[in-house]
Order: C-alpha cells, then sequence, then structure tokens
C-alpha cells in the first residue's frame, strides 16, 4: 500500500550534498517540503532546483525547510550544483539526497511507472517528479506527482503551505484560487455566530458558504 495523507512521513538515513542526515531529526518540529526530480544535469530538473533556491526567503519565512531528491551519486549533485547556480541565477540552499540506490525513492513511492523513456543508461526507471508536504509532526498533508516532462510550479506549493499553516490556527479552509489577504470560508463546524464574534463580519451566500477575512 503506497503514502497517503494523514500518513506519518516514513524515516530514512542518507548521504545529501550537506552531509548525512537522519531525515526526522533534520526535519524536527518543521514544515518540509521533500520532492525528487528524475536525475541531475538535465535540463527541467535544473531549471526546477533554481526555482526552488529563488524561493529562499519565502520558504525561511514560514518555517519551512526543503529538501531535494535524485536517483544520481553524491559527487554528480555536487557538480550539478555548480551549473544551477550558473545557469539559474541561484544559490543552492538546501541538502539534495544522494539516493543511487533507490532506496528513498521506492519508501516513498517515487518511480516512474508510465514513461518508457525516463530511465537511466541500465534500463532501470527513474524517479517522477514527486512532492511532499510533511507538517512538524511528521505527519503527511500534501502529496503531488509530476510526470517527468512538466516541470513544477513551486509558488503553488507555497499557496498550499499559506493555507495549511492558517488552518491550523484558524477554523477555516480556503477556497478555489486562494492566495494570502483574499477571503476564506468559514470552516462547517462553526457556526455564523461564533464566527462573527471570531472574524468579525461573515458574508453568508448559502447556510455552508460563508466568507470572512482572517
Amino acid at each position: 500500500m503506497g503514502i497517503r495523507l494523514g500518513d506519518i512521513a516514513p524515516n530514512f538515513k542518507a548521504e545529501t550534498t550537506q552531509g548525512p542526515i537522519d531525515f526526522h531529526e533534520y526535519k524536527k518540529d518543521s514544515w518540509t517540503v521533500l520532492f525528487s526530480h528524475p536525475a541531475d544535469f538535465t535540463p527541467v530538473c535544473t531549471t526546477e532546483l533554481g526555482a526552488v533556491a529563488k524561493l529562499k526567503n519565502e520558504w525561511d519565512s514560514r518555517g519551512v525547510k526543503v529538501i531535494g531528491l535524485s536517483i544520481n551519486e553524491l559527487k554528480d549533485h555536487e557538480h550539478w550544483i555548480d551549473d544551477i547556480n550558473n545557469t539559474q541565477g541561484a544559490t543552492v540552499h538546501f541538502p539534495i539526497i544522494a539516493d543511487a540506490n533507490r532506496q528513498v525513492a521506492l519508501l516513498y513511492d517515487m518511480i516512474d511507472h508510465q514513461d518508457a523513456t525516463n530511465v537511466d543508461s541500465k534500463g532501470i526507471p527513474l524517479t517522477v517528479r514527486s512532492v511532499f508536504i510533511i507538517d512538524p509532526k511528521n505527519v503527511i498533508r500534501l502529496i503531488i506527482t509530476y510526470p517527468a516532462s512538466v516541470g513544477r510550479n513551486f509558488k503553488e506549493i507555497i499557496r498550499v503551505i499559506d493555507s495549511l499553516q492558517l488552518s491550523e490556527t484558524k477554523k477555516v479552509v480556503t477556497p478555489a484560487d486562494w492566495t494570502p489577504g483574499k477571503p476564506v470560508i468559514v470552516h462547517v463546524s462553526v457556526t455564523t455566530e461564533e464566527a462573527t464574534k471570531l472574524y468579525g463580519e461573515v458574508e453568508v451566500l448559502t447556510p455552508y458558504l460563508r466568507l470572512a477575512n482572517v
């Protein structure tokens, strides 16, 4: 059975570009984004890691740690980081896991089962573009899987984190295309009277769809 939302993120030990880690110790008490990419020295992956690096201030301001994964050896990662920094105008500040034996990829079900071209020189499948958001209690809160051909929008990942962190402290959920500062939806467990006390004015569109600003 694969990993599901609400599961405890499996722990592992691995070598990374910033030294060996125990995953749960690395992320201890932090929100974390674990993301995989098919291989080093590939074009889409290069742009993705550059994009993540450029968002450093956004991750930091939300207390989020990011950690990448690829099935290459550590020495490949170290050389590839130079390419990323030079071509993307970024500085890779986060660790990248060297998962050459696919231990973590198999643990998190990241292996590509669709694209017959997404394989290494030996014909062994590479990873897809998996994203896991994991909360401070090690609970998996989001899973997204992109095919190898599609680069990710990491600003969307940040938007999801904003929503998850908001709902941790407020009894609200967020509507389609929500971004911070826009109205949120009052949780169905909260009465309109309670919501008014908590958030001020509440716009009642239907008994189940009520908007407020928090």
